[in-house]
């Protein structure tokens, strides 16, 4: 694409991305970092991960003993 393009209309289509980055509103980073943790965190007690999986609703939970390698 950027092949059959002059380098004036390289330079414009920079310019015009250029513009569109400046008008983005930014949070601060420390901001953005304490909205994450919160979030994450008032995950944690519904996170199987964390808490693990009770046995009656665990689909992979071997009932019929286990396997050897032999």
């Amino acid at each position: 694409m950027a092949r059959d393009m002059s380098d004036k209309e390289i330079l414009k289509m920079e310019l015009d991305q250029l513009k569109k980055e400046v008008s983005t509103t930014r949070a601060p980073l420390a901001a953005s970092c304490a909205e994450t943790v919160s979030y994450v965190e008032a995950l944690v007690p519904n996170d199987p991960l964390i808490k693990g999986v009770a046995d009656d609703k665990n689909p992979y939970k071997a009932d019929k003993g286990g396997c050897v390698v032999t």
